[in-house]
């Protein structure tokens, strides 16, 4: 697609976050492409209910095949933030991607909400997507197809979606305004700013162990489709690909993509909108709520 491969060989990621579930299965595909990750997160002990440390994701990425870097960071933590980033940066001659996958999760309503919580997950969110983009920018501007990408949902402005979870949604719709905003004003530096969101809820131990139940797993997809879309998004041109708020199947199945059962965590269950996602909008071809045939 004019002129950039379908690889991310020889690339740097810094991906916040990245010590397990999402961010790890980014880490994971770009590492089989020969990448260079940057493993980007707080946890340097293993958590007694969640899989995962730095350590050992950054052993994962080597042994799929790319460069990895450990680094501790907290996104709250903006001077930390700096520093990191232009470690990596040195230890690697640059960063062409910079993925904020670091979030917080919190579905109160607002009169139950703690308020130290609401203020967390707003500094995870959005402030720490907005804090790590901007230290990223100025080594994104000497890459030949710099990207900024954040995990979160379009910027569809639904009443009923604010009311379910008031505090979450507003940070998760900040991470996605900081994109929206980048986007134009980093438009002339051709630094690609963009939003990728799951159309169904993903199987994760952190969504096992923050909501809850393993009927939510068997009716989620694997984060594989979450990594796949990342990836493609990733090796598209930054000049012609910017400003989008996208759905996993979508970005997959604009590149070719028909089967997607195989990213379901199990075909017999019915597949759960994730939030923020209209059940009703169309589906792109081979991708269904159902269980699979």
């Amino acid at each position: 697609m004019n002129g950039i491969k379908n690889s991310l060989a020889g690339k740097t990621l810094f991906i916040t976050g990245a010590s397990r579930g999402i961010g790890l299965e980014i880490a994971l595909r770009a590492a089989r492409d020969g990448a260079n990750v940057v493993i980007a997160a707080k946890t340097t002990e293993p958590h007694p209910k969640l899989p995962g440390t730095i350590y050992t994701a950054a052993e994962a990425v080597e042994q799929a095949g790319g460069k990895a870097l450990a680094l501790v960071l907290d996104v709250r933590d903006e001077e930390r933030v700096k520093a990191a980033v232009a470690q990596a940066a040195e230890h690697f001659g640059g960063i062409d991607a910079c993925i904020n996958n670091a979030s917080a999760i919190n579905l109160a309503k607002s009169e139950d909400i703690d308020l130290k919580r609401f203020d967390l997950i707003q500094q995870i969110n959005m402030r720490g997507t907005f804090v790590t983009s901007r230290a990223c920018i100025p080594y994104l501007r000497q890459s030949s197809n710099p990207h900024i990408l954040a995990l979160s949902p379009p910027l569809t402005l639904r009443a009923d979606w604010f009311a379910q979870h008031l505090p979450y949604t507003m940070s998760k719709y900040g991470m996605s305004m900081v994109m929206f905003g980048l986007a134009e004003e980093l438009r002339e530096a051709c630094i690609a700013c963009n939003a990728l969101w799951p159309r169904t809820t993903v199987a994760t131990s952190a969504v096992e162990f923050a909501l809850g139940g393993d009927a939510m797993l068997r009716q989620s997809r694997n984060p594989q489709i979450m990594a796949d879309a990342a990836h493609a998004i990733l090796c598209r041109p930054a000049r012609a690909y910017t400003g989008n708020f996208v759905l996993d199947d979508d970005v997959l199945a604009e590149e070719g993509v028909t089967d997607f059962d195989r990213y379901r965590n199990d075909p017999a269950s019915a597949l759960l909108p994730d939030i923020f996602v209209d059940p009703e909008a169309p589906l792109p071809p081979g991708s269904s709520y159902a269980p699979a045939s």
